[in-house]
This record gives C-alpha cells, sequence and structure tokens, in this order.
C-alpha cells in the first residue's frame, strides 16, 4: 500500500524562487506550488500556464505544497484535497518581497484580462 509519505522528501530543496518554466519561457504566475517530492516549483491553476498541475501529469508526483508565503498546506492532486503535511527544506516559500502576481517586470498590464479569457 502506498503512503502519502511515500511522495514526500522533506530534504530536497526548491527549484528556484519562481515557476520554472514560467521562467525559463519569460512568463508569468498568480501564485506558487512546490512539488513535495522534488521541489520542483510551478505555478498555480490560477495562472496561464498552470504548470503546477502539468508537473504532476508528466511525474505523477501527487503532492504539492503552496510556495506563498504563510502559507503551508499542501494539495493532493489524486484526492483533490488539502491536507497537512511535514516542513519542507528552506526556503519554505518565495521572498515575501517578490509581487503576487509575478514577478513584476513580466507582468502585462492587462494580466487580469488575461486570466478571465
Amino acid at each position: 500500500m502506498t503512503e502519502l509519505s511515500d511522495f514526500i522528501d522533506p530534504a530536497a530543496a526548491p527549484s528556484g524562487n519562481g515557476c520554472l518554466e514560467c521562467d525559463e519561457s519569460g512568463s508569468w504566475w498568480v501564485h506558487l506550488r512546490r512539488c513535495a517530492l522534488c521541489g520542483h516549483v510551478g505555478c498555480c491553476d490560477d495562472s496561464l500556464n498552470k504548470h503546477g498541475t502539468a508537473h504532476f501529469h508528466a511525474s505523477g508526483h501527487r503532492l504539492m505544497q503552496s510556495f506563498e508565503p504563510g502559507e503551508d498546506w499542501y494539495w493532493d492532486f489524486v484526492e483533490e484535497r488539502m491536507l497537512r503535511g511535514p516542513r519542507l527544506a528552506a526556503p519554505d516559500a518565495h521572498p515575501a518581497d517578490q509581487s503576487v502576481p509575478g514577478p513584476a517586470d513580466r507582468l502585462p498590464a492587462d494580466w487580469e484580462d488575461l486570466l478571465s479569457r
């Protein structure tokens, strides 16, 4: 039987301060999520690209933790529910002075309109 702890590596460092794929492509995000197993940081489903969910589909890593300051909840993609889990390797969030959405220098003026399409 698979345990949820099989999908968590508390020692895995985050892949960076922003969505890995958005940083590579020059895009932007709304909120960030961190894979609890490998540390991949991806953007949330409110973002245009939904890289956090894409990481789950590509890897099977079912648990993500919020990578927002002051948030420590996990999301289980298989059971589609929030849960609590262990503290992960630092840092546990993007820098507090990083804009949300962001990053500010890549955020288009019409970002709200883009999200509502």
